[in-house]
Parts: structure tokens; C-alpha cells; sequence
């Protein structure tokens, strides 16, 4: 009985070991290797940012990380000297990280993001416990063009500001890791292979950015800053049928990767669509588009300026001594004359005045996918007088913000729609081979008849070719826009003498508008502060560049300029060279002939016979 007692008990246990190993053996053994399993952290990359051509704007670039199994670490002190040597820090720090209980370690922030050279030199070494993994960070191919509006990342690769935080959901991968296989100590397992979890890449974003364009805007600039020493300067191209963003720009800016060297104050304000301020002169577009719109004038009808507006006890002055004397509406706006557009937003009336502003969206934000967008600041209609409307007639009282005005000015030539600015095209893989969302145009509301939007256009070409835009005439170009000269609020409530925000809203080709281009510049130095001295020919510089890099083609049927003061430059037709030879080019009092080549015969010539040049420009000859 004793024996039989014992087989049986033999064969349970035998039984038990079967079971255990057969049936719950693959179990079992995923629990064990869970338990001795070490994970070293490997994060996902980012998505890239591509402008709208698929031009690389923010990509990846390969920057190893250091971990630590600790219990494999056999010299703590030794591998800590090691350690802080290569990597630039201190001794205590690494030893720090070597002597915490925990089963990996990530040397950090110290062993993040180091160098080729400095993983190259660890991987040598190798001493026991220490890791190094393939990691990321980002890549900035245009430095610190478009910085605000791209943002920045953390050393985990989260995104913090910008197009980073704001598409965050899109752009963030999905982590992998290199998992370790060890015994209960901790010791290394070189008998069981351990798992490599590839970590995915997250989704491209593709946005409306024109980079060409960003790059000519930010050189632009950079060039005003050096010769004017502003306070601060912005920038923004947009589309004004569609709302898409072509170029945003800030100044002061700041490397991305590098954002920690600077002050908040400016990596965290984005300036077009966060700064408010009075609009000055460029806000005439909206009254005199309101004032259409009611038909309260006409553009032949006359208006007398003596050089002021009594409204209501308040002399309102012309920015004109003296004034403009008789002239028509159009002349109004082509002299951006106050006192006409006084009288323009006395025959609206406040509630019709205030319905149009609100309308073409100024007191609330636009909806642009960025953060940080203002709302300005409104007259409240309902307890405002007639001093009130007056100036706000003509750009003063109410502040806006860059976008606000852009995107308003862009519904007053468009065919009076007003559109929601965005930045975001679309989202796929693979160098737009499989897009998986595209962001589309969207209506908000028709502000003005198409009727009044074509005069609009008339007009605005008018002030470019006659008026007070004439530093931004392009030949061959219909340009139209407006300027802006905005006198400061200072910290007490009254307007700071001799500080200005100087600015110019340029809009081409007039006939079928395709890009609107704003410039603003905070207190300009060793200058005239009008902004159609300063910001105009500025506007003018990224037109020229910009209308050839989106395919808009020259035209011949402008609105011709007209030379009214000393000051400006007259044109001259350029006649034909070619054949001509090299010792009978004559030169011009009028503009610079510049020979290129060492042969006799002229064969090209830039510009070409036809086109016009202004007066000291250059003729580019080329011989054989």
C-alpha cells in the first residue's frame, strides 16, 4: 500500500511537471522574461514640416542617448569619471544616476542628445551597464526663418510652441525600446536574446508656407533692421481668395534649437498675429470700403481738405499742413487724406460703421490654427461719439492685429468674402505619396457686394500708381495697397511724440488678386516716419521676388505711374542692344550699361527691348 502511495504520488508530480512545462511552459517562460526584461527607451521620431512645394522646413537629424542598467555597472566610480569626462559634466552628477535603484536609468538631461563623436567614444569603452541609443532631435535647414510660427521641441521630443504643440497629435511617433535580458541581479543574459520594438515615425505635416517666399520676406527684413534699428518688425504674405499663409515673420527672432539661450518675450510672441496696435492709414481700406458699400460718396464726387476736421469741438488734423485742398474721393484715399475719411465715417454713422468693422472681423480672433492670436481692441458703438467715429474712421482708436488686417483687407479685393487664414495644408507619409488629410479654404461670410470689391481694386491700384503707395509701383506688376503711419500709445494713455509703427499693405496683380504682403515697422530710426517712405519700398522688394516664385505672370495693362514730387524716380524704355557690337554700346546719363564676356558682339540683354527701367538701374549686357 506504502508503494502504490508512493507511485501515485511519482505520477502527480509527473503529471504537475507536464503540465507546468507542456501546457503552461510559453506562459510561464513570457512572465520570467517580463520580469528580467530591461527596456532601454528608444523615441519615436517626429513627423517632418514641408512647406506647400514639399520643400524640408523641420526634419530629424541622428543624436544618440546614454542609459544605464546599474546592477550590470561593476565600477560605479570608474565608469562615473568615464562618463562625465566624455560627456562635459560633472562626477557627482553621473555618479548620481549610476547610484539610483531603479532597473534603467536614462542619463539625463547630461546623456541626451550627445554628439557621434561623444557615442562613438562610449560604444569604445564599453563598460559594463552602459547603453547608448539611436535617439533624434530636430533639424532646422532655414535656421531661425519661420521660427515663431514652427515652435520648438523638448529634450523628450514633445513639442512646446507652434506648429510643434498646435499639431502635436499629428507629428508625435510612437516610442520603441531595446529590451535587455537579465537575471534577478541584474546581470546580463548572453544566452537569451533580447527584443529590438522599432519606435514609428509620426505624420508629415505639409502647410501653406511658401518658403521662397518666407526666405525673401526674412532677408528683406533683416536688411531693414540693420539700416533702421527697429524696435521690433513683422511680416506676413497670404493669399487673399483662400486665406493660405505664404510667409510669417518676426523680428526679434531665435534658433529653434538652440531657444533656450533666449528670452521668452521672444520666442513665446508670435508678432503677426499677437501684437496689437493702432493700424494708423492702412485701416482707411475698411471705411472706405463700408462707405461704398452704403453709398454715402462717389468716387468722381468732390470733398474740400483745408488741412483739418472740426468734430464735435475736435480739431482733427491732416497728416498734410494745410491740406489737400479740393479733390475727388478717389484722391481721397490716393492721399490718404484724414478729414476726407472723417467725413466718409460721419455719413455711415456709428451703428453701420461699427456693424461693417465687426463684420470684417476686427474685435475677435480670425480661427488661424496657431496659438497665441489676439483679439484687438474694439470701440464699444454703444458708448462712443462722434470724436470716436471720426478717428476710428481714419485708423486710430481701435487696435487690430496684423492677421485681422490682412485677412480683412484680403475680403475688400477679393470679391468681398471674407476668409479664415490658415497655415496647415495637409498631413501624410512619405513625401506626399499617401495624405491622409488636406485642410481646405473656409468662407466665413460675404462682407461686401463683388461690385464694391472691383472699385475697391480701382482704387487701391490708384494710390500705388498716383498716390501715397508710389514706392511700391512695380512695372509690369498691377500693384495696389495702402500705407500706414500710426503714432504710438504710450504706457499712460497719450500718443508718444516721434514713435511710430510704419507700415505698408501691397496687393498684386489688382485685376485677379493672388497675394496680399504687409510690412510693419516698429519706431524706425535716422529715418522719415511715413510709411510710405519706409515700408512701401520694403513691400515692394518681396513683391518683386515673390509674384515670379508663385507664377504670377507680368501684365501690360497697369494703371501707368505718375511723377508728382521731385522724389520720385522716372522710368525709361530699354532699347535693343543685341548685335550691336561691344565698342558702339553707348552709355546713358540716365542708367548703368553693364558688358559681361570678353567678346565684341552684344547677344543677350537683360532687361529685354520693351520693358522699362528706373532711373540708375542697370542694363546686363552679354557679349559672345
Amino acid at each position: 500500500m506504502v508503494i502504490l502511495s508512493i507511485i501515485f504520488l511519482f505520477l502527480l508530480v509527473i503529471i504537475r511537471m507536464s503540465y507546468l512545462q507542456i501546457i503552461k511552459g510559453p506562459m510561464i517562460s513570457e512572465l520570467a522574461i517580463d520580469l528580467w526584461e530591461r527596456s532601454i527607451p528608444i523615441d519615436g521620431q517626429r513627423g517632418n514640416i514641408y512647406d506647400r512645394n514639399g520643400e524640408l522646413i523641420v526634419g530629424n537629424k541622428l543624436s544618440p542617448s546614454v542609459a544605464a542598467i546599474n546592477r550590470q555597472v561593476s565600477n560605479k566610480e570608474e565608469t562615473a569619471l568615464f562618463l562625465a569626462g566624455v560627456l562635459n559634466t560633472s562626477y557627482e552628477k553621473i555618479y548620481d544616476h549610476l547610484n539610483k535603484n531603479v532597473s534603467i536609468e536614462l542619463i539625463k538631461p547630461e546623456g541626451r542628445k550627445i554628439s557621434s563623436e561623444q557615442a562613438r567614444e562610449i560604444v569604445r569603452a564599453n563598460y559594463p551597464g552602459i547603453y547608448v541609443v539611436g535617439d533624434t532631435e530636430r533639424f532646422y535647414p532655414y535656421d531661425s526663418y519661420l521660427a515663431q510660427v514652427l515652435g520648438f521641441t523638448g529634450i523628450d521630443n514633445q513639442g512646446i510652441a507652434g506648429i510643434e504643440y498646435y499639431y502635436e497629435n499629428f507629428l508625435i511617433g510612437k516610442d520603441g525600446g531595446l529590451k535587455i535580458v537579465t537575471d534577478a541581479k541584474g546581470n546580463y543574459m548572453h544566452d537569451i536574446v533580447g527584443n529590438y520594438e522599432y519606435p514609428n515615425k509620426g505624420l508629415d505635416v505639409y502647410l501653406t508656407i511658401d518658403i521662397g517666399v518666407q526666405m525673401v520676406m526674412e532677408r528683406v527684413i533683416e536688411n531693414a533692421v540693420a539700416r533702421y534699428s527697429p524696435e521690433q518688425m513683422l511680416g506676413l504674405a497670404m493669399n487673399p481668395k483662400t486665406g493660405e499663409i505664404y510667409a510669417m515673420a518676426s523680428y526679434p527672432t531665435f534658433e529653434p534649437g538652440n531657444y533656450q539661450s533666449y528670452p521668452q518675450e521672444i520666442y513665446n510672441r508670435n508678432l503677426p498675429i499677437w501684437m496689437s496696435y493702432e493700424p494708423g492709414s492702412t485701416f482707411k481700406i475698411i471705411t472706405y470700403a463700408a462707405g461704398l458699400e452704403e453709398g454715402v460718396f462717389t468716387l468722381d464726387e468732390t470733398f474740400n481738405d483745408p488741412g483739418f476736421y472740426m468734430v464735435d469741438g475736435a480739431r482733427l488734423k491732416d497728416w498734410k499742413k494745410g491740406g489737400h485742398g479740393t479733390q475727388t474721393f478717389l484722391e481721397v484715399i490716393q492721399n490718404s487724406c484724414n478729414p476726407g475719411f472723417v467725413e466718409i465715417g460721419l455719413r455711415i454713422g456709428e451703428e453701420a460703421f461699427f456693424k461693417y468693422v465687426n463684420d470684417f472681423g476686427f474685435g475677435s480672433r480670425t480661427g488661424v490654427d496657431l496659438l497665441g492670436e489676439s483679439t484687438g481692441i474694439v470701440f464699444n458703438p454703444e458708448v462712443i461719439g462722434p470724436v470716436e467715429l471720426a478717428t476710428s474712421a481714419f485708423g486710430q482708436g481701435n487696435s487690430v492685429t496684423p492677421i485681422q488686417l490682412v485677412t480683412a483687407a484680403s475680403a475688400a479685393v477679393n470679391g468681398g468674402i471674407l476668409m479664415q487664414p490658415y497655415i496647415l495644408d495637409s498631413v501624410g507619409y512619405g513625401d506626399m505619396e499617401e495624405i491622409v488629410f488636406r485642410n481646405e479654404p473656409t468662407v466665413k461670410r460675404q462682407v461686401i457686394s463683388s461690385q464694391t470689391s472691383d472699385i475697391i481694386r480701382y482704387a487701391l491700384e490708384n494710390v500705388v500708381a498716383k498716390g501715397t503707395g508710389r514706392n511700391a509701383f512695380i512695372d509690369g506688376y498691377r500693384v495696389g495697397g495702402k500705407t500706414g503711419t500710426a503714432q504710438k500709445v504710450g504706457p499712460n494713455g497719450t500718443y508718444m511724440d516721434g514713435n511710430y509703427i510704419l507700415s505698408f499693405l501691397g496687393i498684386a496683380p489688382m485685376n485677379d488678386p493672388e497675394l496680399v504682403v504687409y510690412l510693419a515697422i516698429d519706431n524706425p530710426k535716422n529715418t522719415i516716419q511715413y510709411g510710405g517712405v519706409v515700408a512701401a519700398p520694403l513691400v515692394k522688394e518681396v513683391l518683386q521676388e515673390a509674384l515670379p516664385l508663385l507664377g504670377i505672370e507680368k501684365q501690360d495693362n497697369q494703371i501707368d505711374r505718375e511723377v508728382r514730387f521731385w522724389i520720385d524716380t522716372p522710368f525709361y524704355d530699354v532699347k535693343n542692344y543685341i548685335g550691336m557690337s561691344k565698342k558702339d554700346v553707348s552709355r546713358s546719363p540716365f542708367y548703368n550699361v553693364e558688358i559681361k564676356g570678353d567678346g565684341e558682339e552684344i547677344v543677350a540683354q537683360i532687361p529685354i527691348q520693351g520693358e522699362r527701367i528706373l532711373e540708375g538701374g542697370t542694363i546686363v549686357l552679354y557679349t559672345n
